[in-house]
């Protein structure tokens, strides 16, 4: 990532046939959008909070989303979205759970952290980038963030 390229969406996935699909299905819904892709929960809150390799930069609270997994190593999405919902800097971050999981305990937990929207993978390769480019269209176009 160079210095000073604003990213807009942050992907956090490690699955990587569903990063594949999802990087193209965001380019689908905002050819404009500069996506991070990273593949664990301790390394995304290092880059949203500008610590280890990511020190150089600020605090990234001006992106237009966060697409978050749960199921990932090192620290699951759950405790990665807590945490960006705990600091005062990124309160206010758009956060989407993008998950295979349909358990309610997930999805109950979810939205009591905080969480902006949650999203089921679609199954079926249309259905999926229809969904996917639907949620970037929106979130980097239609919605407008706290100022």
């Amino acid at each position: 990532m160079e210095k000073d390229e604003l990213i807009d969406v942050l992907l956090v996935e490690d699955n990587p046939d569903d990063t594949e699909l999802t990087t193209h299905a965001l380019a689908e819904g905002n050819r404009a959008l500069h996506l991070l892709h990273l593949k664990d929960g301790v390394e995304a809150l290092n880059f949203i909070f500008a610590k280890k390799t990511y020190d150089k930069q600020k605090v990234q609270n001006d992106l237009k989303l966060v697409l978050l997994d749960l199921k990932l190593p090192r620290l699951d999405g759950l405790e990665v979205l807590r945490k960006i919902r705990e600091d005062n800097r990124t309160r206010t971050l758009p956060v989407v759970i993008l998950t295979s999981s349909r358990e309610k305990r997930d999805i109950s937990e979810a939205y009591k952290l905080g969480v902006n929207s949650y999203v089921v993978k679609p199954v079926g390769f249309d259905n999926y980038v229809k969904t996917i480019s639907s949620l970037a269209f929106y979130w980097s176009l239609v919605n407008e963030k706290p100022v």
